[in-house]
């Protein structure tokens, strides 16, 4: 198997294991350096690189966060099936008309009425470093996919 391959299909593993879950907690680090978590809309994609790709206004104090320390951490939780994701990796904010047309989804307008017309809009690209998460609860030992 090639790593690509490798990749791939973990990936696609990460894919499965947060395909129902619509909202996440992204965490960043302050200027103090303590800890920030807040819930974001979460589009239900993963790209082919392995990116996260979450709506933001460019002023918000996470953005100004994420430009002075780019590490993050995105969670996913469905208690319901016993599944818990923990996403580690870097963000960065992108303003590129082109893929903000490709992520938008009607839903956002609850948090931007003006859809793309918002003019601070914006988006955070998460590139994920490493996934720990825990299934089931009779086997709750972290299992791991490094990206």
């Amino acid at each position: 198997m090639t790593i690509s391959t490798d990749r791939n299909q973990q990936i696609q593993q990460l894919q499965q294991l947060i395909q129902d879950i619509d909202y996440v907690m992204l965490t960043t680090i302050d200027d103090d350096g303590s800890l920030h978590s807040r819930p974001m809309y979460f589009n239900g994609d993963i790209d082919t690189n392995g990116t996260l790709w979450f709506f933001s206004s460019a002023s918000s104090h996470k953005t100004l966060e994420v430009e002075n320390r780019q590490q993050v951490s995105v969670n996913f939780s469905s208690p319901n099936q016993q599944r818990f994701v923990s996403i580690s990796g870097t963000a960065e904010l992108v303003k590129d008309r082109q893929k903000l047309e490709e992520e938008w989804q009607p839903e956002l307008e609850t948090w931007f009425p003006q859809g793309l017309n918002e003019p601070d809009i914006a988006l955070l690209k998460v590139n994920i470093n490493r996934v720990d998460y825990w299934e089931n609860e009779s086997n709750f030992h972290a299992k791991t996919i490094s990206l």
